[in-house]
């Protein structure tokens, strides 16, 4: 018998999962929840083998709270469910002790298998992002790239976007120099010399 919590900030996909899972006899829900805070102290109480995680969660994200829940429950393998394909969450998530990385428009089948991977131990990466994953740890053995921050994530999401410095700087509330300096870090790590660069380079690797 796996035992299987669900942390996701919506009630329709909980439900939709609960009613998937239920056709499992192997598998049993021991929890749901839709914040940070109240996993925390849903698991005190009860923890699964397995937590299929959401990366956007009110209060607190998924890789934030991902290293706190392996430190505090290192018998409970964690199991990324997300809409989010972007090689850098995906990377930052694996590097922080998740045990996989699934995206929502998997199929059944797909996250039984997963969730079974890593009940017994293993680790199961989406085959769809499982190429991205390799080709940036290839960039970073090759040129000792440095994972970007949370912050540097979201401005390079806004500049594949296609908005300005300016634009970028109203958006997140903060000053032109800045974004200014966030961007010519975000260079400096993805070895690029002008933002058009830094675009293809972000879109080849699924950075954004």
């Amino acid at each position: 018998m796996i035992k299987v919590a669900i942390a996701d900030d919506h009630p329709m996909v909980i439900t939709g999962l609960r009613n998937m899972l239920a056709n499992y006899d192997h598998i049993v829900i021991s929890g749901a929840y839709t914040n940070g805070s109240l996993l925390l102290e849903g698991l005190q109480d009860q923890a699964p083998d397995v937590l299929l995680l959401d990366i956007q969660m009110p209060g607190q994200t998924g890789d934030e709270l991902a290293p706190r829940l392996i430190k505090r429950f290192p018998q409970m393998a964690i199991l990324t469910l997300t809409n989010f394909d972007n090689v850098l969450y995906i990377n930052s998530m694996l590097r922080h002790g998740v045990s996989g990385y699934l995206l929502k428009t998997t199929d059944p089948r797909t996250l039984i298998k997963a969730i079974e991977t890593v009940a017994d131990g293993g680790q199961f990466v989406d085959q769809s992002i499982e190429e991205k994953v390799r080709q940036l740890r290839i960039m970073e053995k090759e040129t000792n790239f440095h994972p970007l921050t949370l912050r540097e994530k979201e401005i390079l999401q806004n500049l594949v976007s296609g908005a300005t410095t300016k634009e970028i700087a109203e958006k997140l509330f903060l000053s032109f120099y800045t974004v200014e300096n966030y961007r010519a870090r975000i260079l400096q790590k993805l070895q690029v010399r002008n933002t058009a660069e830094l675009i293809r380079k972000a879109l080849v690797l699924g950075l954004a």
